[in-house]
């Protein structure tokens, strides 16, 4: 009886310290960000800083510091697809402004986006063929994923798990 009710324990993942680092092209700006975001157990401030300038709101020019979650999300991502070369951002932090003006015009942009909230990029990646990066993305389970072949990019988020 013991037996069977440890096999339903399922044990907590071990926290790495190892650095987690990103590297981002803004297609938009041609901006670009290469840089350890995390280490010593903290997130570097200055990179950080780096990272929200890079996916700031390309239309209206608004920072928002993005969600650590999404952060996490691209290293783990980067591992995945074991690459060093950028993710091409094709949109990161959208103001509510900017999100309704695409809502408006019929982009099919979410009315209520994770983009707004600073916790959504659309990216692609340099080397990569987009279905592997859908694919990989997917695998993580780490949040909401998109695929977009037509426009060349997958979305992913660190809200809930879904795809679409």
């Amino acid at each position: 009886m013991a037996a069977s009710a440890v096999a339903f324990i399922r044990p907590a993942p071990a926290v790495s310290f190892a650095p987690r680092s990103v590297s981002l092209y803004n297609t938009h700006t041609g901006e670009w960000v290469r840089t350890v975001y995390w280490a010593d157990g903290h997130y570097i401030r200055e990179a950080v800083r780096d990272i929200n300038w890079v996916l700031r709101d390309h239309h209206s020019g608004d920072v928002l510091p993005m969600n650590a979650g999404v952060l996490d999300l691209l290293g783990m991502l980067r591992h995945r697809l074991d690459t060093h070369d950028p993710f091409l951002v094709v949109s990161a932090y959208r103001s509510p402004a900017t999100n309704h003006m695409l809502w408006l015009r019929g982009d099919g942009v979410a009315s209520n986006s994770y983009h707004i909230k600073g916790m959504a990029i659309d990216l692609r990646c340099e080397g990569r063929d987009l279905s592997h990066v859908h694919n990989a993305a997917l695998s993580m389970r780490c949040g909401g994923v998109g695929y977009y072949p037509h426009s060349d990019f997958v979305h992913v988020d660190c809200g809930p798990v879904r795809c679409w």
